[in-house]
C-alpha cells in the first residue's frame, strides 16, 4: 500500500473546550498530520536486476562528516515507506529512529552487512529523512561527490547500497 500524509484541520472536542476555557476566540487549534495508507492503483515498478538502485545520490560533505545520508521526502515515500508497515512509518515521521540493516554491495570480496546502533533510519530537518551510515562511511571510505545507489530490499528486510561512481 502507498503511504501519504493526512492533515486534520478540525479540532477535537477536547481542543474546542480548551480554547473556550482560555477565552480566546482567535486561537487556532493545531493541525494534526499522520501517515495513512491509500490504495495503490499503480503497483510499484518491478526492480531491474541489472540496475536496482531506486535512490541515487551524490554524497556531499555533510553526509560524510556526520555519517547521516540525507534523503528527500519523495524518494522515501515512493521507494521505502511503500514497503514498510504503517506503524513503522508513523514512528519515523513522529521523530523516532528505526534501527535497520544495510548491506554494502561495493566491496569486491563480497557484500558486508552493517547492523548496530549507528545504522538507523529517522526523520531529518525540513521534510527530509536520515539514514545513519557512519560505519559504512568509515569502512568503505566514502568521499564527497561519490555517487551512491540505494534501495529497500523486501526479501532481506534491509537497505542495499553501493558506490556507483567514485569522485575523481
Amino acid at each position: 500500500m502507498k503511504k501519504t500524509f493526512f492533515y486534520n484541520f478540525f479540532p477535537t472536542k477536547a481542543e474546542e473546550e480548551e480554547i473556550e476555557k482560555a477565552g480566546s476566540s482567535s486561537a487556532n487549534p493545531p493541525v494534526r498530520r499522520e501517515v495513512i495508507e491509500i490504495r495503490d492503483f499503480y503497483p510499484p515498478p518491478e526492480p531491474d536486476p541489472a540496475n536496482p538502485w531506486r535512490i541515487k545520490k551524490v554524497v556531499n560533505n555533510t553526509d560524510v562528516l556526520t555519517g547521516k545520508l540525507v534523503l528527500m521526502h519523495n524518494d522515501v515515500f515512493e521507494h521505502i515507506f511503500r514497503f514498510w508497515s504503517l506503524e513503522i512509518c508513523n514512528q519515523v515521521v513522529n521523530g523516532n529512529k528505526v534501527y535497520v540493516a544495510v548491506w554494502d554491495l561495493t566491496p569486491v570480496g563480497g557484500p558486508i552487512q552493517y547492523q548496530n546502533e549507528s545504522i538507523y533510519f529517522g526523520k531529518g530537518p525540513r521534510e527530509t529523512y536520515i539514514l545513519g551510515w557512519l560505519d559504512v562511511v568509515r569502512n568503505d571510505r566514502v568521499r564527497p561527490r561519490d555517487e551512491v545507489g540505494l534501495y529497500w530490499d523486501q526479501k532481506s528486510g534491509a537497505f542495499h547500497m553501493k558506490i556507483l561512481r567514485r569522485a575523481v
